[in-house]
């Protein structure tokens, strides 16, 4: 796996503890001429100032494929996938089906001082932190382009949702950004979206939409919001590969609470650099699932042993899994993810405990220490 050939000028409003560096300082984790590359330092959590709540829109690089940690598959490797024919579970991995979790119930009450999860499925959460409700990768559609229908349901009906304060885009993929959902919402709904992505929102007439690059963050109702760096990519017409910018997220609230959504992401140095500038990250959304045949997806897509080393990466207290169970976008069993991130979880001595393995619909709720 090659490494990432540059990062993004911070500008903005860079992550919490992170001053602006002076003009012709080195940035952490890209190398000075004839030297090594610097880590970033440690940030200790702070309690997050109100931003604006919309950013202007900004002019970004017509594409983002440097920002690639591997190249796309080319030609060669689509004819052998072709071949393979490795595209779904086979007859023997689709048995489980019925047998995926799904436990849908209410929300759960919570204060401004409460961090509670609730997962829709695949890699739509409802979070409430500082008071907020906040979307992650809306998608309550029952189809996907080119991807047979959900498995299981969304484990929250939509009428059941409070009023949605923020919505949290990773990138453009069909299975993450899902114009059907986000017509559901009001167009004063603030968005976060990567970089380049603000264009697609305007042309659907949303009035608060924040792009951000990696390391930039916004704040909102008193939750500090960091985009951060995924090992992925971004495409959603045959011409626009790599156009916007693809992503994680890390939510800080005012009692120093911080949860990170990784969005659709492989295994790579990322997840050590996000740990080291947000410590104390209280609960890691993490994918597990999407990931056979290996040789394909890799690159783009953790599976459950990689998953649990980000943890440790991260340093991370809890996980919670995410990316599987819901769409079927690849050949393993249906409940193979859940099972392999279980064992990889004991295998590394982890608190059983601290695994939040919900069911689709299920909710854990983390108070603010005393």
């Amino acid at each position: 796996m090659t490494r990432h050939r540059s990062e993004p000028p911070r500008t903005a409003t860079p992550g919490p503890g992170r001053p602006p560096a002076p003009p012709g300082a080195p940035r952490a984790g890209v190398a000075p001429p004839g030297g090594t590359t610097t880590a970033p330092p440690p940030a200790a959590p702070r309690p997050p100032a109100d931003g604006p709540a919309s950013a202007p829109r900004r002019l970004w690089p017509k594409s983002f494929a440097d920002r690639l940690t591997s190249p796309l598959p080319g030609p060669g490797a689509l004819a052998r996938l072709a071949r393979e024919g490795a595209l779904r579970p086979r007859p023997d991995g689709l048995r489980d089906v019925p047998r995926l979790p799904f436990a849908p119930g209410p929300l759960p009450r919570v204060d401004a001082r409460t961090l509670a999860v609730t997962w829709a499925g695949h890699a739509s959460w409802v979070v409430r932190i500082g008071g907020l409700t906040v979307l992650t990768d809306p998608v309550w559609s029952r189809r996907i382009l080119g991807t047979p229908a959900r498995v299981t349901p969304v484990g929250v009906a939509w009428e059941a949702l409070p009023p949605v304060d923020a919505v949290l885009i990773s990138h453009n993929h069909y299975d993450h950004l899902d114009a059907p959902t986000l017509r559901r919402l009001p167009r004063d709904t603030p968005v976060l979206v990567p970089a380049g992505l603000g264009r697609w929102f305007h042309r659907r007439r949303f009035e608060r939409i924040t792009e951000l690059d990696w390391w930039q963050g916004t704040a909102l109702g008193g939750v500090r919001f960091d985009f951060v760096p995924a090992h992925h990519w971004s495409k959603r017409t045959l011409l626009d590969t790599c156009r916007s910018l693809w992503g994680g997220w890390v939510l800080t609230d005012a009692h120093g609470q911080r949860l990170y959504f990784a969005g659709d992401t492989g295994y790579g140095h990322w997840f050590d650099r996000i740990g080291r500038r947000y410590p104390g990250i209280d609960l890691a959304l993490l994918p597990i699932g999407a990931y056979a045949p290996r040789w394909w997806l890799r690159d783009v897509h953790c599976d459950p042993e990689e998953a649990v080393r980000a943890v440790r990466d991260l340093g991370a207290r809890r996980m919670a899994p995410m990316h599987w169970g819901t769409f079927l976008l690849s050949a393993e069993p249906v409940l193979e993810p859940l099972h392999r991130v279980r064992a990889a979880w004991l295998t590394a001595g982890l608190d059983r405990a601290d695994l939040w393995d919900l069911p689709v619909g299920g909710s854990r709720l983390l108070p603010a220490p005393a």
